[in-house]
């Protein structure tokens, strides 16, 4: 909006200053009543949180807008202050666990989505909790096309959705990130059916506990793209429910199997993880 009003703004003052006069002093006048129009729109403007399109999901606050499921925890009972913010960052922490104890835990946000691209900047801190399972070693994910956060059972572990797995390195081994994991989903590549439950990225590893930034662009149900550095790094179309799954083929039941839109939530999977930006653009 403030682009398209910005251009108004800009062939007013262009055609005033070519106007036969050209004396300084009127350029100058003109120069002032344009900056102050602009300021006029840009007051109008999007909202705080929001840059050409982006809008910020996380306050840098506290967990506003988001509720957080543990296995074994009523919805929005927040274990152990597990999902807290801590100097302006969303934090994944497990200091008042003695043990895991399988104790998964999503924090959900409050809005469904369908075509958008969301951008989230994390990093892999500490070590594991004990009790952790080995694959969960610096291992945590964002959820899309969700199933609602109400509606996930008591002691449930994941919710029916599309994983972007994040995963950090170990110091040694290849070990890609933004790959795709599929609890009680599947999805086409190629043109085929995928039913395996994950699927390894091209992205390069990264070590240590540095600051990684990746986005994802959804397309309702026509594809998904998973990019690191603008570089897609992993695509996949028609996501949808697996009837197979219990859970899956009750909302199947009800919503039909073809996933185009649904929560998203972000992963507690028994290793600190920390999120700074988690900024969402839509898409027509």
């Amino acid at each position: 909006m403030i682009s398209k009003l910005y251009s108004v703004i800009v062939a007013t003052v262009t055609w005033t200053y070519v106007a036969p006069t050209r004396q300084r002093g009127q350029v100058k006048n003109v120069r002032i009543v344009a900056a102050a129009a602009l300021t006029i729109v840009a007051a109008s403007g999007p909202a705080a949180g929001e840059s050409q399109g982006w809008v910020s999901l996380f306050n840098g606050k506290d967990l506003a807008g988001w509720v957080p499921k543990i296995t074994g925890y009523d919805l929005g009972d927040n274990f152990g202050d597990t999902f807290r913010v801590e100097d302006g960052v969303l934090k994944v922490a497990y200091d008042a666990y003695d043990a895991f104890d399988g104790r998964f835990g999503h924090l959900f946000y409050a809005e469904s989505f369908s075509n958008y691209v969301l951008r989230i900047e994390y990093r892999f801190v500490g070590t594991q909790v004990p009790g952790g399972p080995d694959w969960a070693f610096r291992n945590s994910g964002i959820m899309i096309h969700g199933q609602p956060a109400e509606t996930m059972q008591r002691d449930a572990d994941f919710p029916a959705s599309i994983e972007v797995q994040l995963l950090g390195g170990d110091g040694t081994a290849q070990r890609p990130t933004v790959n795709l994991c599929t609890p009680g989903t599947h999805v086409v590549m190629n043109g085929e059916l995928v039913t395996r439950h994950c699927t390894s990225s091209s992205s390069k590893t990264y070590h240590g506990d540095q600051w990684v930034m990746v986005e994802v662009e959804v397309r309702g149900n026509a594809v998904v793209r998973h990019l690191i550095d603008g570089e897609v790094v992993l695509e996949y179309s028609e996501p949808q429910l697996d009837e197979s799954d219990p859970v899956a083929r009750q909302l199947v039941a009800s919503d039909g199997i073809m996933l185009s839109g649904g929560s998203i939530s972000l992963q507690s999977e028994s290793h600190p993880v920390e999120f700074r930006k988690v900024e969402l653009r839509r898409l027509r």
